[in-house]
């Protein structure tokens, strides 16, 4: 709980009898107002809880940290009027297939996709956010109870290094989009465990600008993973152009950001 005293200086309205001429004398007074300190936290993931397949050897969960007390409004807005002047209606942006010139994105060229990553950039940078990313190797994975494990154990150790963190908040509410009821479950009952005053919201995209920033950190550390490891897509290549630049130009940019 945060106290914050709020100081004011006045009149007194009975500052007894003056001296001639004088003034009231002047009187201070303060009021405390307690503020909770409450905290967003949005879940997204990449991967599936499928057996190791050479096209999808990860499984990611990324989680964005939002101190709600924080304004994110006027961010919001300028994001939303980026959009307009790109020639869309604003919407729900989609960093995947963007990337990969999917859905709305199918006939746009190179250069109108990366203005729409440019405008989460710039977004990302207009508000006072964190996130993580957890990686479980899937090959190192016996079977579904293994990834299962591994990903619970890695969001223990995660909170356990940060207890001081969420430690400072009275209320923590966590929004994720039930995309995976595998992952629901897991973060239900790791973190109700783990945390105190938490509480689960299942969300669609659409509602939240900083759910589509976190698809954002998702899709961006994979595709940091992809070209460490010289597997980066065709699509990858045809937006990013190699890793040198994708790092300077977007990964450097996000990884301002992150927690750990």
């Amino acid at each position: 709980m945060l106290i914050v005293i709020k100081h004011s200086l006045g009149w007194s309205k009975d500052p007894g009898p003056p001296q001639a001429g004088g003034v009231p004398p002047p009187f201070f007074s303060h009021e405390v107002m307690l503020l909770s300190r409450r905290l967003s936290i949005f879940v997204d993931e990449s991967g599936d809880f499928g057996s190791y397949q050479p096209h999808s050897p990860y499984y990611i969960v990324a989680m964005l940290f939002h101190d709600q007390r924080c304004d994110i409004s006027n961010a919001t807005r300028l994001l939303d009027d980026q959009i307009r002047n790109l020639g869309y209606e604003p919407h729900t942006l989609h960093t995947g297939p963007i990337i990969r010139r999917e859905s709305n994105y199918a006939n746009r060229s190179v250069d109108e996709r990366k203005k729409l990553l440019n405008a989460l950039i710039h977004f990302c940078r207009n508000v006072d956010v964190k996130y993580t990313v957890l990686l479980v190797e899937k090959r190192e994975c016996s079977d579904i109870i293994d990834l299962t494990a591994r990903i619970s154990r890695q969001i223990r150790i995660f909170v356990d290094r940060y207890e001081q963190f969420f430690q400072s908040f009275d209320d923590i509410t966590v929004f994720y989009d039930n995309g995976q009821i595998e992952l629901t479950q897991i973060l239900t009952s790791t973190l109700s465990v783990l945390l105190s005053s938490v509480s689960f919201r299942r969300v669609k995209p659409s509602d939240f600008k900083l759910f589509q920033l976190i698809d954002m950190f998702c899709s961006l550390e994979l595709t940091a993973i992809k070209f460490a490891s010289k597997t980066a897509s065709r699509s990858e290549v045809d937006v990013f152009h190699n890793a040198k630049d994708f790092n300077k130009d977007y990964l450097k940019k996000i990884r301002k950001k992150r927690l750990n």
